[in-house]
């Protein structure tokens, strides 16, 4: 939780240099300055989730027997995050946020129009404080690294947004033959500020984007003679 927020600190420090990446984008229907805002709340919310999802999603069971009985989540392990080329940084933030808020770590595929945002919150992750390794960022082609991502047995879950059908169905044929988790959403672009998709708080702030990437573990445990 310290970390994220550290984070979103040090995109508070960057907040002008995230506005002018994010502008480059050609068909940008509001100012970069609302979606770096809108990135930095969402991670701060979810760095409020940190310790707080475990009761949400964790439930203690009635059981027969003189037995405590009681499910917990876990961390699944290594997801790969594929970003959106709409609001490259907004994007990025909202689909990474609930990953590693539940103790995983993160390849990230950036925006491949923009990678641009995705550099510099790389800059962030490495002045606040999170460990080495947690989130790795690669910029390149969707066409040349979804195929790998699907089909990599390092990997554990895919967490995709707003791609294509084709590579949408590469994700779920790859991921099969390891029988891994994905999840692809797909979000309206929304134009802003109040616009719905990705600025929409109700559907991206949410522990149930956070339940997808993490496994339930059920302990029994003798409560008595």
């Amino acid at each position: 939780s310290q970390i994220l927020y550290r984070i979103a600190e040090m995109m508070e420090g960057k907040r002008a240099e995230l506005a002018e990446a994010t502008e480059r984008r050609s068909d940008a229907a509001t100012k970069g300055a609302d979606e770096v805002g809108v990135a930095i709340d969402r991670l701060v919310h979810y760095a409020g989730w940190c310790d707080k999802y475990q009761q949400v999603l964790g439930t203690n069971n009635p059981v027969a027997g003189p037995y405590y009985n009681f499910t917990t989540p876990e961390p699944t392990g290594v997801v790969a995050v594929v970003c959106p080329d709409d609001w490259p940084l907004l994007g990025m933030v909202s689909l990474l946020a609930p990953v590693i808020c539940s103790g995983n770590t993160a390849v990230v595929l950036a925006s491949e129009s923009n990678p641009i945002p995705a550099c510099i919150f790389a800059e962030a992750c490495a002045t606040g404080d999170l460990p080495p390794g947690v989130v790795n960022i690669l910029t390149g082609t969707r066409e040349e690294l979804v195929g790998h991502i699907a089909t990599h047995r390092g990997i554990d879950a895919v967490h995709a947004a707003n791609v294509s059908p084709e590579h949408a169905r590469i994700l779920r044929e790859g991921a099969s033959e390891n029988l891994n988790r994905v999840v692809v959403r797909d979000l309206p672009p929304g134009t802003g500020t109040g616009a719905g998709g990705w600025f929409d708080a109700q559907t991206c702030e949410s522990a149930w984007w956070i339940e997808p990437f993490v496994e339930m573990k059920t302990v029994w445990h003798p409560s008595g003679a």
